[in-house]
């Protein structure tokens, strides 16, 4: 047996032991971007903390029996509005095609430069129409759902009468009028209940994109439709996680229509996360529907920039792009694993502060750790061995990654001192968390802070860099200016960089005129 997990659970607001529904096959499902630009900071956030957690997962349970599937929303009215204004020439499906498809390519790539395993399923919204209309189907029959205008709406007030599903509001734990005003959709003539939210809607001629239903339409559906936001992940998920271990609309057991988490940002607790529990809950198991849609609920916290909520009116809104590839943000280009350490050494469910400063201390960390692990090989495609037993400890107790950068950093100081076995678990750790990414991509042509030397002057090097360390450890610093001296004439330039957890001082070789 895998040692205990404890997550947080949004939906019982406790920290819980997490016990899958079945060991072989762990299932996590977490909402991902409507692509319509380029991802923001804030979007990331999710991507790294879920890519922990799926990493972590897989140590526990093996790579071969986690599923994660993460959606791609690729039907909204952004992405309609940036069809018609990039392509206005073209006809709007391949225009909006092309929207997507660039916007997809480039946060895959944003993504993977911070580090993040791809997700083992990841559907897009517009090849799981045929589900979401199956879905809206069995909601008519079981009265939960109706037909007004056109448009098909979830009626809220009819949760109630299936005597297995949840309280609607069970996840939010909001008054009903907080929920009406924090709904994102208007309050038509045509609802029933001011809670009612769509899950159909007509589309406009030349402006949205349409489908028919090809297995007959609900009645009063006369013409061709689109999706509402919150059944793509109802249907996205039931095809990827519930589908192929048996559940599904086809089947009635509630046990088998049940996977083991769901995952986001906190702002998708209401109405997104709460509107999928309802439909997916009345929808699947018995004539009664079923008790949850996932059993582990988790959000991660706000992010906000330089002590302000991002916003393009403030002028901080700022990219995942725009930081690796330009000098947007503090003057300068930021590597990606610097940008990870940075999110990680917040605890997940906290608010974070992105500020220059945090991504100044993430890369002088990296940097004081990378003379210690520079010859430990790990290759990214394999399974870190010598992983820090504190650190997957820290992990297992809600994603702790705060305590975690703590036990990294003991391996560090370990490591200056001379153990290499330590040396080895911190190169490991920094492997399963996804910190050496970007020194393995330069490994093949050069060490990331060094070129390729021979043995004897590398460490003459070595010793003149240890000489000079000592010499500022004892304050004499006439020694120390000559040693530098020496290593500029040889063409070595030094940094000096403070720990900025532990106030330690390194000397790192910087570069090699």
């Amino acid at each position: 047996m895998p040692p205990t997990l404890r997550l947080y659970n949004t939906l019982t607001r406790t920290k819980e032991d997490f016990v899958p529904v079945d060991a072989a096959n762990v299932r996590m499902y977490v909402c991902g971007p409507t692509v319509y630009d380029y991802a923001h900071i804030g979007n990331a956030r999710p991507v790294i903390v879920f890519d922990v957690l799926y990493r972590l997962l897989r140590h526990l349970y093996g790579a071969d029996h986690v599923t994660y599937a993460r959606n791609l929303t690729d039907v909204d009215d952004k992405i309609n509005a940036r069809a018609a204004r990039d392509f206005p020439g073209l006809p709007l499906n391949e225009a909006i095609a092309k929207v997507t498809e660039a916007t997809t390519a480039q946060f895959h790539a944003d993504i993977a430069a911070l580090g993040c395993l791809p997700p083992d399923e990841e559907p897009r919204a517009t090849d799981h129409i045929g589900e979401m209309q199956a879905i809206i189907h069995r909601l008519i029959a079981r009265g939960v759902a109706y037909v007004a205008e056109e448009h098909v709406l979830f009626h809220v007030p009819a949760v109630a009468h299936l005597r297995a599903t949840p309280k609607y509001g069970a996840l939010a734990r909001r008054p009903l009028d907080e929920m009406i005003a924090g709904a994102r959709v208007d309050v038509a003539p045509y609802k029933r209940d001011p809670m009612d939210f769509v899950l159909w809607k007509p589309s406009r001629d030349g402006v949205d994109p349409g489908w028919l239903w090809p297995n007959g339409a609900p009645e009063g559906i006369t013409r061709p439709g689109r999706p509402g936001w919150h059944i793509e992940c109802s249907a996205m998920s039931m095809a990827k996680l519930l589908e192929p271990f048996g559940g599904g609309l086809a089947c009635d057991d509630p046990q088998k229509n049940v996977f083991d988490i769901h995952g986001g940002g906190i702002d998708l607790v209401f109405p997104h996360h709460e509107n999928e529990i309802a439909q997916s809950c009345c929808a699947f198991g018995g004539a009664d529907g079923s008790g949850r849609m996932a059993n582990y609920w988790m959000h991660n916290g706000f992010l906000q920039v330089e002590g302000e909520k991002m916003s393009k009116s403030l002028g901080n809104f700022v990219t995942i792009n725009e930081l690796l590839e330009t000098e947007t943000f503090g003057g300068r280009k930021w590597p990606g694993e610097v940008l990870r350490l940075a999110m990680l050494k917040t605890h997940y469910r906290q608010p974070i502060d992105w500020t220059v400063k945090a991504l100044e201390e993430a890369e002088a960390t990296l940097r004081s750790w990378e003379p210690l692990v520079r010859t430990i090989s790990n290759h990214p495609t394999e399974a870190p061995r010598n992983v820090s037993e504190e650190v997957v400890e820290a992990l297992l107790d809600d994603l702790n990654t705060a305590k975690g950068m703590a036990a990294l950093h003991s391996l560090a100081r370990a490591a200056r001192n001379g153990d290499g076995e330590a040396a080895s678990s911190l190169a490991a750790t920094a492997d399963f968390l996804g910190l050496r990414r970007h020194a393995w991509d330069a490994a093949e042509q050069a060490p990331t802070f060094k070129t390729a030397t021979n043995d004897a002057f590398d460490a003459k090097i070595e010793a003149l860099i240890a000489a000079r360390l000592a010499a500022r450890l004892a304050k004499d610093f006439k020694r120390s200016d000559e040693i530098r001296d020496e290593l500029a004439a040889m063409g070595i330039a030094l940094k000096d960089v403070k720990d900025p957890v532990t106030g330690e001082l390194t000397t790192i070789l910087e570069a090699k005129r």
